[in-house]
């Protein structure tokens, strides 16, 4: 399922394990970004999860002429969604750029690695001209792709955390709507049964 303007998650963590999970799907690496608080009481309102592709890395000042060069890891990519937390509670998209600029490298159940190409006209026009795009080093792909793995399971575990506290606690509710209920009903025939004695006795 691929995000859309107006899709509601029920909170903020929902809404980043969605887009991590559509990440893996198309073959990039989701980077938790920007975002707000509230004035009110400094909570989080607001979320850009973006591309881990996005911006470009900073210039630094040379160490050694004989130090291997960094791979470059930011493209300046603009795929992205924007979550904002409305006054229901609710996480909506208000933000969704789907396009990327660079090479999407999917990871099939066989393991083996195959490049697919964002739908810009400039990355389709390269590849006919030359054919594959180049792939970044294996074992630096094995690295970002076991590192994206452990955060996907620390937020699915955190999700189902909320999940399961959301569950205990409106059980808690309905327990204790329960019991005012019957407090309520037990009350009511003490009130009957000392009519029904006053009028026994008049």
């Amino acid at each position: 399922m691929e995000p859309y303007v107006g899709m509601e998650f029920e909170s903020e963590e929902a809404a980043k394990v969605f887009y991590d999970a559509y990440a893996t799907r198309l073959g990039f690496i989701m980077r938790v970004d920007a975002f707000r608080r509230s004035m009110r009481d400094g909570k989080v309102v607001w979320r850009r999860l973006v591309c881990n592709k996005e911006g470009f890395r900073k210039l630094r000042p040379k160490r050694s002429e004989n130090r291997k060069p960094r791979a470059i890891t930011r493209e300046g990519c603009k795929a992205m969604i924007v979550v904002k937390k409305e006054k229901t509670g609710k996480w909506v998209v208000t933000r969704f750029v789907k396009e990327h600029n660079h090479p999407l490298v999917v990871t099939p159940a066989n393991g083996r690695r195959s490049v697919v190409l964002s739908q810009t006209p400039v990355m389709i026009l390269a590849k006919s001209i030359f054919g594959r795009p180049e792939v970044k080093d294996e074992k630096d792909v094995k690295i970002r792709e076991l590192t994206a793995e452990l955060q996907r399971e620390r937020k699915r575990s955190a999700a189902l955390q909320e999940q399961l506290d959301m569950v205990l606690r409106e059980m808690e509710e309905h327990s204790n709507h329960l019991s005012r209920s019957i407090d309520d009903i037990v009350q009511s025939v003490k009130i009957i049964e000392s009519k029904k004695v006053a009028l026994s006795h008049s």
